[in-house]
């Protein structure tokens, strides 16, 4: 990773975790997580027919920069629900996203909805931190993680019952992501995000899920992150083999948010 964007956010990640554990104990946050015991699952929501969306909670990007207010993550989230999304990711990143823990929290409480913590997650702690919280699934980034810190990743979020959404950029990662979902041997779904977007350059690549696609085994999960911008983009990564897309500018800049995701389920709905 070096000196990029990555290293710079797995660093940034580390010392807010170091600060949050000082504050607030892991085993707070573990009993907290009882709480969510029968709660919706992510793997449950987007493995119907057709392609579903999940729609971002998202005011900033590191590519970008700033893109929406987002006053009422809460609201926004409503709108995603009554648009069709069939789960709702939130951004938790507050440096180079502009995210919050507070954000996922009202999120997760003003909709019946799967909630996403996305976040460059390093530590079992923000896995229950996240649960605590009442998230449904995280994101696990297979290349801001070495391989056994992603095993041991795995076998927490089998503990918390929380999904996980490993997510890998190309057919190396692949290798990886499913090498430790097999050691991990946890009882989850296998749901694997294909991020069109470099994070060590921040540069999108639009063919990046077909080159890894037929790599994914048959029972994979399949979510097409990155790039989506409209009902063509989901017909062509539907094509292609996506179960779901993540979908996060075009939505939470839209106009009419429910709008928005509405054309997107309907372009995967008749794929």
């Amino acid at each position: 990773m070096a000196n990029s964007f990555l290293a710079r956010a797995v660093q940034a990640a580390e010392l807010r975790v170091s600060r949050a554990s000082r504050v607030v104990p892991l085993e707070d946050h573990q009993a907290r997580a009882s709480r969510w015991r029968n709660s919706p699952r992510l793997s449950d929501a987007i493995s119907g027919e057709g392609v579903a969306v999940i729609a971002e909670v998202k005011r900033a990007s590191p590519s970008r920069g700033y893109l929406a207010p987002i006053p009422d993550p809460a609201g926004l989230a409503q709108s995603y629900a009554e648009g069709g999304a069939a789960a709702v990711s939130v951004l938790t990143e507050p440096q180079w996203f502009g995210g919050s823990l507070e954000d996922l929290a009202v999120v997760v409480e003003a909709t019946a909805l799967p909630v996403l913590r996305k976040d460059f997650l390093i530590s079992p702690y923000q896995v229950w931190e996240a649960r605590g919280i009442g998230a449904a699934a995280v994101l696990l980034i297979v290349a801001a993680l070495e391989p056994q810190q992603l095993v041991h990743l795995l076998r927490t979020c089998g503990d918390a019952s929380v999904d996980a959404l490993i997510e890998i950029h190309d057919a190396a990662e692949v290798s990886t992501a499913l090498a430790a979902y097999e050691e991990a041997a946890v009882e989850l779904p296998l749901i694997i995000g294909v991020n069109a977007r470099d994070l060590a350059t921040l540069d999108v690549d639009p063919g990046q899920f077909a080159d890894v696609r037929d790599k994914l085994p048959p029972e994979a999960i399949a979510v097409a992150e990155s790039g989506v911008a409209g009902a063509e983009d989901v017909r062509r990564l539907a094509d292609l083999g996506a179960d779901a897309v993540l979908v996060g500018e075009h939505v939470a800049t839209a106009l009419d948010p429910r709008a928005a995701v509405a054309q997107l389920v309907a372009a995967g709905r008749t794929s």
